[in-house]
């Protein structure tokens, strides 16, 4: 078995995206932080001092603790894109899911992880700096931190949020 547990479908799509990542950072041009040739080079330093947007961005949780900075693309129309999301400390992140299939990084940080339709401790992983981790297609998951933690996404848009209860995300309380 491989690191994909035997899921084919996931193992083949996370290496598409990986490949996609690759070869399409040659060609493109990003909305964020991606050189007017196309090129970027950022060191861990480079971005956990890169300043973000905001937090309700395309495919973040929309809360804000969550901080967004968009690396590449639009996550908000077709195509690839890669964001960061710096999380604050002691941030629990309801049960979620996006349109997208997505493949992530922890860049610093402990990040717990965990997938299911409700948040529950029992299900989360610790996910140190370095560990990688995917976010299927309309698949629930939810997070929490207890030190402050930046994850790195990549998906292919449009990306979104759609929370298991509608009463947990954010953007609710505003309408």
């Amino acid at each position: 078995m491989n690191a994909f547990n035997g899921q084919p479908k996931l193992a083949k799509t996370s290496l598409a995206l990986l490949f996609i990542l690759i070869f399409s950072s040659m060609s493109f041009t990003s909305l964020a932080q991606v050189g007017y040739n196309g090129q970027l080079r950022m060191t861990q330093q480079e971005i956990i001092s890169a300043k973000g947007t905001g937090h309700d961005a395309p495919g973040s949780s929309n809360y804000s603790a969550v901080n967004v900075i968009v690396i590449f693309g639009d996550p908000s129309k077709a195509g690839l894109y890669t964001i960061l999301l710096k999380v604050a400390a002691n941030t629990t992140i309801a049960a979620h899911q996006h349109p997208d299939q997505r493949m992530a990084t922890v860049v610093s940080g402990n990040w717990y992880f965990g997938y299911g339709d409700t948040f529950d401790k029992t299900k989360l992983k610790m996910l140190p700096t370095g560990s990688v981790y995917s976010e299927v297609a309309g698949q629930n998951h939810f997070a929490m931190t207890k030190g402050p933690v930046i994850v790195e996404i990549t998906g292919y848009g449009p990306s979104g949020v759609t929370y298991v209860n509608p009463l947990d995300d954010p953007e609710h309380s505003k309408k």
